[in-house]
């Protein structure tokens, strides 16, 4: 009888869990049984497995084989077991040394002539093995650099079963065959990222150098709307754009992750680790060091927005833009359930997913962008336009964006029409991407100096008692916000997201604490009506 065991990992959301792989071989008919909770694509692995080894060059063992996953209460799906089962039936036919994989973390995906594929989820695999103790992982070669971003483990990338079979036994290390053709994208990558990932999936592509990078400077006029941005991107501020068709919200929209700070190596992380699941981090670039920007249709599902789905719950567009922007254009087409969704994680800064597979957490802190026309037919603010729509329609119309998410958005913006000399360059090109980076990258310098040692870094995330009680606003600041909350024209969370943005504001002006002028700012960006006091931040045409 023999008997080895080697390590794997199961992915439960963006959390891994260290399996165990057991391989027991007895005397009796050969036959080959997987126990332990595996989903449909990990049954199918005995056939991969076994012409995978076969194909390596080792001799399959002709006896009963038991292959079992523990913790057997934990849901087991994908391909990436592979490895690690070939490894510990190996082991327990003696082909390889049994103590050498005991303590060995194996993942990736075999194919039937024993390459070894690459798969997803590689950054968070890893991330629980180090941090159950384990140091040593082999992966595929096409993921190594990706396991290479976690410190203090020992990452081996093999291409084959049988190079890792040669590093098992001591033996010389045989060379992969090259794929065909020199230029031609690597078929072993097939699979491994998701068909259309890219702008509006997840990741923003381009370069701060490259021909179509997004500059604020090519937004026409919009001066208004440019400071509210400027003010979300430094606060982490949640923004609604409601103006006609044509005036510039998506423009503004997509140029919202330029203007942000690249994310630290922590958010890196994080974010890398979310995509490598959802599938849709580039081969090639193991770290994603911007934003990231998410952009879903307004037919989008519930399951599609939040995350969710068949079996294990997978992330959602809230936590594909976790660090970054998620921006839902047309948002009064959006469902109303789909929309009322987003309340919890825009206050915690996660999503709980509950499943009968399980109940899985996903990061989901992000900024949101509303961007929406005032009517069906987006005339109802155009003086002289015609607009047809009854008021009623124009009521419901508006209303699909429910109160209770509204008061959840900190600045509201209405987005004039462009003007004929606006459009033609007559007031002169607004600031650029660059310039206005700078700014408010430094006013997140100062929030962060002014919040060290606290689990805050921007001013969106401190609740607004610590605002009021540690880090009171200046003399008389709030006196008019304080008269609206008694009208009724604020509630108590409006409130304190003024008190938010007026920091916001003060920070950007390099002052120490909000005076009533950042207050009248925040109200303004607030609540919509003209205070006079906009114009104190940003830079004008």
């Amino acid at each position: 009888m023999g008997f080895a065991r080697a390590c794997s990992v199961a992915l439960v959301g963006v959390d891994g869990v260290v399996v165990e792989v057991q391989a027991d071989l007895e005397p009796g008919v050969a036959a080959f049984t997987l126990v332990g909770l595996p989903d449909k694509t990990l049954v199918e692995s005995r056939d991969r497995v076994r012409a995978a080894v076969v194909n390596s060059g080792a001799a399959w063992p002709q006896k009963k084989l038991t292959v079992g996953l523990s913790p057997a209460s934990v849901p087991k799906a994908g391909a990436h077991f592979d490895l690690a089962v070939a490894a510990a039936v190996l082991g327990a036919a003696e082909v390889v040394d049994p103590d050498a994989i005991a303590d060995l973390v194996l993942i990736g995906e075999l194919g039937l002539d024993g390459r070894v594929r690459p798969v997803r989820g590689i950054l968070p695999a890893v991330v629980a093995a180090a941090e159950a103790g384990y140091r040593q992982v082999v992966v595929p070669r096409q993921c190594a650099a990706e396991a290479a971003l976690v410190p203090e483990v020992a990452v081996l990338g093999v291409g084959s079963l049988r190079q890792l079979i040669a590093v098992l036994t001591d033996a010389p290390v045989p060379e992969e065959d090259p794929p065909d053709g020199e230029g031609r994208p690597d078929p072993m990558l097939a699979g491994l990222l998701l068909p259309g990932a890219g702008l509006g999936t997840g990741l923003a592509r381009g370069a701060e150098d490259a021909p179509d990078f997004p500059d604020l400077a090519d937004v026409a006029g919009q001066h208004g709307a440019r400071r509210a941005l400027e003010v979300a991107a430094s606060g982490g501020h949640h923004l609604f754009l409601n103006g006609p068709p044509g005036a510039g919200k998506t423009m503004l929209a997509e140029r919202l992750p330029w203007i942000l700070p690249p994310l630290t190596r922590q958010d890196s992380l994080e974010v890398t680790a979310v995509h490598s699941v959802a599938g849709i981090l580039p081969p090639g670039e193991p770290l994603v060091s911007r934003p990231p920007y998410c952009a879903p249709h307004h037919s989008a599902t519930m399951q599609s927005l939040v995350g969710g789905g068949a079996g294990v719950p997978r992330p959602g567009a809230v936590s594909l833009a976790h660090r970054g922007v998620l921006f839902l254009d047309e948002a009064a087409e959006f469902s109303s359930k789909v929309l009322d969704a987003l309340r919890q994680p825009l206050e915690s800064g996660h999503v709980v997913i509950a499943r009968a597979a399980g109940v899985v957490r996903l990061p989901a802190r992000f900024l949101m962008v509303l961007a929406a026309n005032p009517c069906p037919c987006g005339r109802h603010t155009l003086q002289g336009s015609g607009c047809e729509c009854p008021s009623s329609v124009i009521r419901r119309y508006q209303a699909r964006l429910s109160g209770p998410l509204l008061d959840r958005v900190d600045l509201r913006v209405v987005v004039e029409p462009v003007t004929r000399s606006d459009l033609l360059g007559r007031g002169g090109r607004g600031e650029g991407t660059r310039a206005v980076a700078d700014r408010v990258r430094e006013a997140r310098e100062r929030a962060a100096a002014r919040y060290a040692g606290t689990p805050w870094r921007l001013n969106a995330e401190v609740p607004g008692h610590e605002l009021r009680t540690r880090w009171p606003a200046g003399p008389g600041a709030l006196a008019q916000a304080e008269r609206d909350l008694e009208r009724g024209l604020l509630t108590a969370r409006g409130m304190d997201r003024v008190l938010r943005v007026a920091w916001t504001v003060a920070d950007l002006r390099g002052r120490d604490r909000p005076d009533a002028l950042d207050a009248a700012v925040a109200l303004e960006l607030r609540t919509g009506i003209a205070r006079g006091a906009a114009s104190a931040i940003g830079a004008g045409p």
